[in-house]
């Protein structure tokens, strides 16, 4: 080949490099190739039941429980009950020997019955004057004196009768016949079955969406296809020391006993608070916050497009947004950090 051919070839080929490093692409941002826009995670915005849950157990027990203490020393003559009796108010649980107390009462009646007659001989006499108004004074003392000292011994002796203070089922019993006593001895335990309570520890952020009178749905391990309603009786007024925690005591029906629900059996609570239960929601990983506000990154004709949002709550990986977001948009999933407005992308993942 000749010099001046080969000179030709390369001018050739020079102009055509030149051309093709000038040249501009022909298509659109929009049909750019998708290897070349960056790859994301992205969810589809739809309604979402943020309210938060409450569940918790605890054991069911009796609201009142009475720990029945002697109220005199003495020995045992008789015990009549057992544990688990039902006893109504004012029966008969154990009786003590008085025999010492009721011979003490029987002589101060005999000296009350001897007070009240010089105190009638005084009246008489004091009437027709033959007698002075300090010895009809002195005889009305030592009457009062000895009615006095008959209700003491009455007292004392009521007190070796040992009786149910209330509608109650024995729980434990702690005496015999023949075991002596002494005063403040708790003798019985008692427990009112007509009240029936669930008490459970509840935190501080949970405790102010409850209230006394609210309907609890209660269920019981021993019953799991009865569940019952129960009903908040009391919210105590101060947290526990140690846990920090709030006892909300839940009341289960009047007749939870005659249905077979015992005292011990696990009763467990799931019940919703702080209810949300249809807001829009985006994962909380994807909003983002900077000087100009709280955003996130819409994706819109294959670009991400930034968006000022308004968050309410934030429920485990879901935040709520009350305001600049509508039903259905796609949002960019992940966090927006590295992500600018107006960048191209390509959606390979989604979430929720």
């Amino acid at each position: 080949m000749t010099l001046g051919a080969i000179i030709g070839w390369s001018v050739l080929i020079t102009g055509i490099a030149a051309c093709e490093r000038g040249a501009s692409p022909t298509s659109s941002d929009a049909n750019e190739p998708s290897e070349t826009r960056t790859p994301i995670a992205a969810v589809e915005l739809s309604r979402r039941d943020l309210s938060r849950q409450l569940s918790t157990s605890a054991a069911v027990e009796p609201r009142v429980r009475i720990r029945l203490a002697a109220r005199t020393t003495g020995t045992i003559d008789s015990v009549e009950v057992e544990e688990g009796d039902r006893v109504r108010e004012g029966d008969l649980l154990a009786q003590l020997d008085m025999s010492e107390a009721l011979a003490e009462l029987d002589r101060a009646r005999a000296m009350e019955a001897q007070a009240e007659a010089v105190y009638a001989r005084q009246a008489e006499l004091l009437e027709s004057r033959l007698t002075s108004h300090s010895e009809y004074d002195q005889a009305r003392t030592d009457l009062s004196v000895a009615t006095s000292v008959r209700r003491l011994w009455e007292t004392r002796i009521a007190f070796g009768r040992m009786t149910a203070p209330r509608d109650a089922v024995i729980v434990e019993r702690f005496i015999e016949p023949g075991e002596a006593i002494e005063n403040n001895d708790v003798a019985f335990e008692l427990a009112a079955m007509d009240e029936l309570v669930l008490r459970i520890g509840v935190s501080e952020l949970d405790v102010v969406h409850l209230e006394v009178g609210q309907t609890v749905p209660v269920h019981l391990d021993a019953m799991p296809d009865t569940p019952r309603d129960g009903t908040i009786r009391r919210i105590s007024p101060t947290a526990e020391r140690s846990s920090r925690l709030i006892t909300v005591e839940i009341l289960l029906p009047p007749d939870a006993h005659e249905r077979n629900i015992r005292p011990g059996f696990l009763g467990r609570i799931n019940i919703p608070i702080d209810e949300r239960p249809d807001v829009l929601a985006v994962p909380a990983a994807a909003i983002g916050e900077d000087d100009e506000g709280t955003y996130v990154y819409v994706v819109k004709d294959d670009r991400l497009k930034r968006r000022a949002i308004v968050v309410g709550a934030t429920r485990g990986q879901w935040t709520e947004v009350s305001e600049g977001l509508e039903d259905g948009e796609i949002v960019l999933a992940t966090n927006p950090i590295d992500m600018s407005d107006g960048e191209a992308v390509r959606i390979v993942g989604w979430r929720g």
